[in-house]
């Protein structure tokens, strides 16, 4: 399969700025919990890169109403439609950051911020209940707050190339990396590792159409969905955003994280539990990507759902809730990707073997990756992903081969680099062979590096099962394995290079060294023996 080469790791493909930002505000946080001061910051840094935006447009619209000609002659750069009408928000005076940052010092800072907050929420129904607005309260350190806020302001636009929200976006992404980290096994609760999110977005190549996820978290699925989007010559809007999320301060970051880049997405009108109400009822999905509550145990359940179409889930296990849930919003020719705990591949309680054999009698499983340990901030235990379509038949339009019956499985576990001593990462030659290994066998060719026009096509790069990483097998095959998902039970072992030492000479030479691995151990349980016995420990 074609290689490119690899660029670092994405902890530090980074130019260092978010990094020494990062330190800076960590700082300042002195005992605050990280789970209260990623509001803080983050609502900061969202205030900064709409006051940003607004302060470029209003530049034009007052250069416009100077000049007297051009696209904004005879603008007023005080009009609130004027911006609204360039998908830009409107800020009021008193919310502009100069005016917040000309107030850091004072005591009042924290009630300032609280109003801007408040103003902007008023004046632009898109932030409706979006925005952190407890900057007044009196455990919050003013001094620190103000300091905090001289700090993100200085992150500045260098020119129009270097525009608010690639700036302030990349920061609102490290932070949230940080923040995850920070806050350990709850950082799960709304960041999914960006290296997963990018094998699930490339793999599945959403060009266009409807994206959704039920449990969005901070909407990291859907900001890589729109990067993948405008790397390959697609345009912002391509694609049209359905999210859910239940937890309410979740769901804020979402909105803030979406717009941040102005991308406009249906998040519902609140906060909600996926099965309890489902928000988005009749949606059919082209892609479904999402990360659910790994074994969640505390989960609703009605019994006559029709979402149940293979089986009612377990009430203890709502791992195969999700998965039902994800097919039954699935379009006819949709696709999904998500991130599922291992056990999901091998299951036979409660009724979930059950379950997943009648998904794969029903030929929806289109993919199984295994995935390394490390990789996530609130578990260390190795999860999987599962790819399903409802269609996999042939598709001239789309490039792809004839695939009914079979399944590609795909072992990754030995993939990954470790960032630090808990973490790891799945590097860009990991995430391409994954991936490239993925298109090839289902007959199309989606490049994952970032050059616009490279996508499906002809040239694709054929598929070989390679012993020990992937396989492509037929859903009698996997019958024959007790319907049980798990790759390593079909890529077998990696085949080990012949060193060409005669077998004659080889056995003899093994038996040997196992004799003399032997010798050593008894050498060391005498000697241990001896020492025991020393401090009057007897056999």
């Amino acid at each position: 399969m074609a290689k490119t080469p690899a660029r670092k790791n994405d902890s530090s493909a980074n130019l260092g700025f978010e990094a020494k930002l990062w330190l800076a505000a960590d700082k300042l946080r002195n005992n605050m919990d990280a789970a209260e001061y990623k509001h803080v910051v983050l609502g900061l840094i969202f205030l900064k890169y709409i006051s940003d935006t607004f302060d470029e447009h209003h530049a034009r619209l007052v250069a416009g109403s100077v000049a007297k000609s051009g696209d904004y002659e005879g603008a007023n750069p005080e009009d609130k439609d004027e911006y609204l009408a360039a998908n830009v928000f409107w800020v009021p005076v008193d919310a502009r950051w100069a005016q917040i940052q000309s107030r850091a010092k004072l005591p009042s800072i924290g009630k300032d911020v609280d109003d801007a907050m408040v103003a902007l929420e008023r004046d632009n129904p898109r932030l409706k209940g979006a925005l952190n607005k407890n900057y007044g309260r009196a455990d919050l350190d003013k001094h620190r707050l103000g300091e905090l806020i001289d700090l993100i302001g200085s992150i500045q636009l260098a020119d129009v190339a270097s525009r608010s929200k690639d700036l302030l976006g990349r920061v609102f992404e490290y932070f949230l990396t940080q923040f995850a980290s920070a806050e350990g096994k709850n950082g799960g609760q709304f960041y999914t590792p960006s290296c997963v999110v990018r094998v699930l977005v490339e793999m599945l190549a959403p060009y266009k159409g409807r994206i959704y996820d039920p449990c969005c978290g901070s909407g990291g699925m859907f900001v890589q969905s729109e990067k993948f989007v405008e790397a390959h010559g697609g345009q912002l809007g391509d694609v049209s955003i359905y999210g859910q999320e239940s937890n309410p301060t979740t769901r804020r970051l979402a909105i803030m994280n979406l717009a941040l880049r102005g991308i406009e997405a249906d998040f519902g009108v609140e906060n909600a539990d996926t099965f309890r109400r489902d928000l988005h009822p009749d949606l059919r999905a082209d892609y479904v990507l999402a990360n659910p509550p790994f074994n969640d145990s505390d989960w609703f359940r009605k019994d006559d759902d029709v979402r149940w179409q293979f089986g009612v889930p377990p009430k203890g296990n709502a791992n195969f809730a999700w998965v039902q849930h994800f097919i039954h919003h699935l379009a006819p020719a949709g696709f999904a990707g998500f991130v599922l705990a291992n056990g999901s591949m091998s299951s036979n309680q409660s009724g979930e073997g059950d379950i997943r054999q009648q998904l794969i009698e029903a030929d929806l499983v289109d993919c199984m990756v295994a995935l390394p340990g490390q990789l996530f901030y609130s578990t260390q235990i190795p999860v999987c992903l599962w790819f399903l379509t409802k269609n996999k038949a042939a598709d001239a339009k789309r490039h792809f081969r004839e695939r009914r019956k079979q399944t590609l499985f795909i072992d990754a576990r030995k993939l990954g680099t470790l960032i630090d001593r808990v973490h790891r990462e799945l590097t860009d030659a990991d995430l391409q062979k994954i991936v490239t290994t993925y298109h090839a066998w289902r007959g199309d060719r989606v490049s994952h590096s970032p050059r616009a026009g490279e996508g499906r096509g002809e040239g694709a790069t054929a598929y070989e099962d390679l012993a020990g990483f992937c396989k492509s097998a037929t859903t009698a095959e996997i019958a024959g394995h007790g319907f049980v998902l798990t790759p390593g039970r079909y890529v077998g072992a990696e085949e080990v290079e012949d060193d060409g030492e005669p077998f004659t000479e080889k056995m003899p030479r093994l038996v040997a060294e196992l004799h003399a691995q032997f010798a050593e151990s008894a050498k060391l349980e005498s000697a241990i023996r001896a020492n025991l016995k020393g401090l009057g420990y007897g056999f």
